[in-house]
């Protein structure tokens, strides 16, 4: 019995060390990969747990579980033996982004905004917390014990844990009771900008310290360190702020920053880990903190370091030998076959070198030197095609060129103006329309051209258009414009049907001849000539033939007033308006 017993612990060591070497990477259609860094092979993928990307991953204490956070709202709990899900329930109303296991095993952290500590075993909420404005992107455990020793430890109230978020310079703290009253954080900790990256050292003792490491984006590591022991009103800084610069080379050139990737706390708790320089290829380098500056600028010159060695032994490249009697061939035109001619001779070559009092060998001898058919290569006269259209009003847009722009805009045919709308790319489209815009203030006949430009452009471009989101400001002048011509239109096609039927109506021509005229001597004989008058007609003695010329002359002068609208003088004053 105790051969088999001894062979299965050996087993069981040798189980856990292969699970020691395993990362577990999650990916952004949803499936976990499981890379086996000792044998540098994928060992595994997790499929079927998450639908969208997936946010975090944490290894449980025990080997074989893991647990993961994605973008489709839920935890998946997962067994890396079989590859299967063990359990999956919602996080969150909103995608959940960061994972922390407690101290014990028993507990899950997770956050999206707000952050919620679950039972492993129930998978139910346990305590909530008010969380952050904006998504958690880190939370961590800061203790293993509580505080108070004289309560009895459940292996989860009275533990402190830290949370970060994105785009957030505070880092707040908080403390997990054993009642459900207070939900907010207890302290905070304020950097200079958001943290990309954050390492700690686990307060195991009451009066031990927790020392912070936090990376900001903006390149610069803040420490703090600082006894958790119950509420703190005012935001915390940093004890020490850490920044790298490369130096200045005898005054030429001004000093660098160079940005601090990540950081890390060693097993002595008082040495760090610096990672800085370019992602590609980073410098690591072991620093100590026994200062007490506030501030620390290490100088180091990273240029010597990054510059790439070239082995020789090491290189695998080869250069060929090659004969001067060897032909090379070079690419040339796609489908075009050249014809195999025998290598030149050496008194050819120098017939090809010119000399300086000697003229340039032309495009078409060059290319004639290469077998390159010339007709092929020239355009066809004429015109440009509509892809070139499309090239030059792109060009002329982007170099405001006059002339580019009048030789393309200036084109009345429909089917050319359609293609090359719809040719053109879509960053182009904005300045189009501001060009034609600025043409259609101009003479008539430009903007009778332009609007041809304009539906065409409104046709084809009109879903890119409709996802601006400054589109009303893009397009206001162009709307007033339209907007300011539209209004004359109603009363311009009133004037255009009063002129027509002006126009259309037949109007009899009117002899405007007088057919009687009375000549006055003066102004001041007046009023005696209408008596004279009065009294030749009361009387007796005209003639029956004169008094009929008179009534005729009369009925004609007041057919002529009534065309000119003079019907309505009196009698005496007839004379004075003939």
């Amino acid at each position: 019995q105790d051969g088999p017993q001894r062979k299965k612990r050996k087993s069981e060591v040798a189980e856990v060390d292969r699970q020691l070497d395993i990362l577990a990477i999650g990916t952004a259609v949803g499936s976990i990969l499981l890379y086996s860094t000792v044998k540098g092979e994928l060992q595994s993928k997790l499929d079927g747990g998450h639908d969208n990307r997936v946010n975090c991953v944490r290894w449980h204490q025990d080997n074989c579980c893991l647990y993961s956070c994605s973008e489709d709202k839920h935890i998946v709990e997962w067994n890396t033996q079989t590859c299967k899900v063990r359990c999956k329930w919602k996080g969150d109303n909103s995608s959940v982004n960061s994972l922390c296991i407690s101290p014990d095993g028993k507990m899950l952290l997770s956050a999206g905004r707000t952050i919620k500590l679950w039972d492993l075993e129930t998978k139910e909420v346990y305590r909530h917390f008010t969380g952050h404005a904006t998504s958690v992107s880190s939370l961590m455990f800061t203790t293993v014990k509580p505080m108070n020793e004289n309560k009895p430890f459940d292996g989860i109230t009275g533990l402190y844990f830290l949370s970060g978020a994105i785009h957030d310079r505070l880092l707040s703290v908080w403390y997990i009771r054993s009642d459900r009253k207070e939900k907010n954080a207890v302290m905070s900790f304020t950097v200079t900008d958001e943290p990309t990256f954050i390492d700690l050292t686990v307060s195991e003792v009451k009066e031990e310290p927790v020392k912070l490491a936090v990376v900001c984006r903006d390149g610069q590591l803040h420490l703090f360190e600082h006894i958790l022991n119950g509420y703190c009103k005012k935001p915390l800084t940093s004890n020490c702020t850490i920044q790298i610069a490369t130096p200045g080379d005898d005054g030429d050139s001004t000093p660098k920053p160079v940005p601090i990737l990540a950081a890390a706390f060693c097993t002595d708790k008082q040495s760090l880990l610096l990672v800085y320089g370019n992602t590609l290829q980073p410098i690591i380098e072991k620093v100590s903190l026994n200062t007490t500056e506030s501030h620390i600028c290490l100088i180091r010159d990273i240029q010597k370091v990054l510059s790439l060695k070239t082995d020789v032994a090491l290189t695998k490249v080869k250069t060929p030998v090659v004969n001067k009697d060897t032909k090379v061939l070079v690419p040339g035109i796609p489908g075009h076959s050249t014809a195999v001619k025998t290598p030149s001779s050496g008194k050819e070559k120098k017939k090809n070198k010119r000399k300086p009092g000697e003229a340039e060998e032309s495009i078409e001898e060059r290319l004639g030197a290469l077998d390159i058919d010339v007709s092929k290569v020239k355009t066809p006269g004429g015109l440009p095609q509509t892809d070139s259209f499309a090239v030059l009003l792109v060009q002329g847009l982007e170099s405001n060129d006059a002339e580019i722009l009048n030789r393309v805009l200036n084109t009345r045919k429909e089917n050319v103006i359609k293609n090359t709308v719809a040719r053109m790319p879509l960053h182009a489209v904005i300045p189009l329309l501001h060009e034609l815009t600025k043409r259609l203030q101009g003479n008539p006949y430009s903007a009778s051209l332009m609007v041809r430009w304009l539906k065409s452009v409104f046709t084809l471009h009109a879903s890119y258009l409709s996802t601006l989101p400054d589109l009303i400001p893009q397009l206001g002048m162009l709307y007033q414009l339209m907007e300011s011509r539209v209004k004359t239109l109603q009363k311009l096609s009133r004037l255009h049907g009063r002129l027509f039927i002006l126009v259309t109506q037949d109007v009899t021509e009117v002899n405007q001849t007088a057919k009687l005229v009375y000549e006055d001597e003066s102004s001041e004989e007046e009023g005696s000539d209408d008596e004279m008058i009065a009294d030749k007609d009361s009387d007796e003695n005209w003639d029956e033939d004169e008094e009929k010329e008179e009534q005729a002359d009369e009925q004609n002068m007041t057919v002529e007033k009534e065309i000119n609208g003079d019907s309505d003088l009196e009698p005496e004053n007839e004379s004075e308006e003939e």
